[in-house]
């Protein structure tokens, strides 16, 4: 896992790529969608371009949050990943769940979301006076994207920023909003063990959002249900939903939750195993 930190105003270099689990300093991790040609990459930075590329505000605010937050290093996936080695690309997928569940901080940027300009005040409690944020937040595409799935449930602290860079809450404080913009439980929202949903209500969470590669709709669905499997792309979308099942589907009798860095990646989980059962195993 490599990192980014700023080595002087405006400019970042990736450290070291750390390999043990213990060796990973605390992090802030950005979750945004992407703008095709328009992020910043693995090559951009290692070949000190990039920085023109409407992408590179969305790092510009990272590393300022984290500053603030008193965190030296940050990660954002565009460009701490080489997406050029197969090998490397297949084990960041695998490990992304576990990449934002240990992430000290969770910023989430929508690029369409403004702060900008709001309504006047009201203390009218009709649902037409909030504001323009709040009523853009519920339209974000950031909550139709495949992969802010896990963003959104992995980590502990996950805050929502506007393209300005304003705080506008978090998951806690948000929660009625995201609930009714996902159809997501707050009860999920607030827990990291998600085998004590059901494999048909994980699925369901995921069924209204997209992604760019067919086989990403299976693949971003790896943390949710604690699989680690091997990306075949070209295989279309019904035959990694199909691996998907078949793995989750293997009989075991190991607790599924969410794995934290570090643990062994639970590749199934019993069929008739009860939510009330996974939740007892989880606090063991």
């Amino acid at each position: 896992m490599r990192l980014l930190q700023c080595v002087k105003a405006g400019k970042f270099q990736l450290t070291r790529d750390f390999i043990r689990n213990d060796e990973i300093p605390p992090y802030a991790i950005l979750s945004h969608t992407w703008t095709d040609g328009e992020e910043v990459t693995f090559q951009d930075l290692t070949e000190g371009t990039g920085n023109d590329k409407a992408g590179f505000q969305k790092i510009r605010f990272c590393a300022e949050q984290a500053e603030r937050d008193n965190l030296r290093y940050f990660w954002v996936d565009t460009c701490c990943i080489d997406k050029t080695n197969s090998v490397e690309l297949q084990e960041a997928i695998n490990s992304m769940f576990r990449c934002y569940q240990k992430a000290a901080r969770c910023y989430v940027y929508l690029s369409d979301v403004s702060t900008a300009k709001r309504k006047a005040g009201s203390l009218s409690s009709d649902p037409s006076a909030e504001s323009t944020w709040e009523l853009a937040l519920k339209e974000s595409r950031w909550f139709t994207r495949g992969w802010t799935l896990q963003e959104l449930l992995a980590p502990l602290s996950v805050e929502f920023f506007s393209r300005e860079g304003k705080r506008l809450g978090d998951k806690r404080s948000l929660e009625r909003e995201i609930n009714e913009t996902t159809g997501i439980s707050i009860s999920a929202l607030k827990e990291t063990c998600l085998s004590g949903f059901s494999v048909h209500e994980r699925f369901k969470w995921a069924e209204n959002r997209s992604t760019t590669r067919d086989e990403d709709q299976a693949y971003s669905l790896l943390g949710i249900f604690g699989i680690h499997m091997s990306l075949i792309y070209g295989e279309g979308k019904e035959s990694a939903l199909k691996r998907l099942r078949e793995k989750i589907d293997k009989p075991s009798k190991v607790c599924l939750r969410a794995p934290l860095c570090g643990e062994p990646v639970v590749t199934s989980i019993e069929p008739h195993q009860t939510r009330r059962r996974a939740q007892a195993c989880c606090t063991e």
